[in-house]
């Protein structure tokens, strides 16, 4: 599956499950829901992948074919006081992990960057204490 045609199926199951979340439970709270990716890697990025940072934030993986960089962002739910953020990301093919953003964030930790057409990525890390970790994702 291509990686746009994953990023839609990915957004298709989300909206129903937050639609369905939010029919069952219609005083659930706007900030319950998933946080949107804000662009902060700039132009020609993709959404490619995503994963929810338990009722924290999201994290979100993107790619732009024009330079072959996956970006990594985790954003929270709710911008407030700084709190501890840490993501990391790097080629699955390699044992060196120097690609991270780290400290305390009011609203997001990121962007970082690494060189990766034709391999696949990790990338991990944590918001306030919940973690996050996707190994050998968005190969190609």
């Amino acid at each position: 599956m291509t990686h746009l045609k994953r990023a839609l199926a990915i957004a298709a199951v989300t909206g129903a499950g937050a639609v369905a979340l939010m029919a069952a439970a219609p005083g659930a709270s706007a900030t319950a829901s998933r946080v949107a990716y804000n662009g902060a890697c700039g132009s020609g990025y993709t959404v490619v992948n995503s994963t929810e940072v338990g009722d924290k934030g999201t994290a979100y993986l993107t790619y732009s074919s024009a330079t072959g960089k996956n970006c990594l962002v985790a954003i929270r739910n709710v911008a407030g006081e700084p709190v501890p953020m840490t993501i990391y990301l790097s080629r699955s093919d390699t044992e060196i992990h120097d690609i991270y953003a780290s400290g305390n964030y009011r609203s997001y930790a990121g962007p970082i960057y690494v060189s990766a057409r034709g391999t696949c990525v990790d990338w991990w890390g944590w918001i306030d204490g919940v973690r996050f970790e996707k190994a050998e994702t968005n190969c190609g």
